[in-house]
């Protein structure tokens, strides 16, 4: 029996095995990273996630697992439920302007991560930030 993180840590690790084409390797400098400002997420300004909230909150590592089996080993590249996809939503900016990676202390992906104790591995290989102009 799998223990209650088990499944998302395996989704995890998984994740970390994508790399293909149009994704970008982890940012070098998102060691340091300014706050990110309130309200500055594209995310922040819409009702709802590609799903309502309290289903992605349970089930987002399920889409991103499915997105890279369809992606990985069907070789289909849609934007669906694409980390990448997360990314440009999800993103912050500091009060320069610049974005502050998803990963960085306090921010979007790290501070659900931290609150329920599960690790946060894609972004061994998965760039932080949008890798595209602004």
């Amino acid at each position: 029996m799998k223990g209650k993180f088990g499944i998302s840590v395996l989704l995890a690790l998984c994740l970390v095995m994508f790399v293909g084409p149009g994704s970008a390797l982890a940012d070098e400098d998102d060691e340091v990273a300014a706050a990110g400002v309130e309200g500055t997420a594209r995310a922040d300004k819409l009702d709802a996630c590609v799903a309502p909230t309290a289903f992605m909150r349970r089930n987002h590592f399920e889409l991103i697992e499915h997105q890279r089996d369809i992606t990985v080993h069907e070789g289909i590249r849609k934007t669906d439920n694409s980390l990448a996809g997360c990314i440009d939503c999800h993103v912050r900016h500091d009060a320069a302007g610049q974005y502050v990676p998803v990963n960085a202390q306090g921010e979007f992906c790290s501070a659900c991560h931290e609150y329920v104790g599960a690790s946060l591995d894609c972004f061994t290989c998965h760039a932080t930030k949008p890798t595209g102009t602004e």
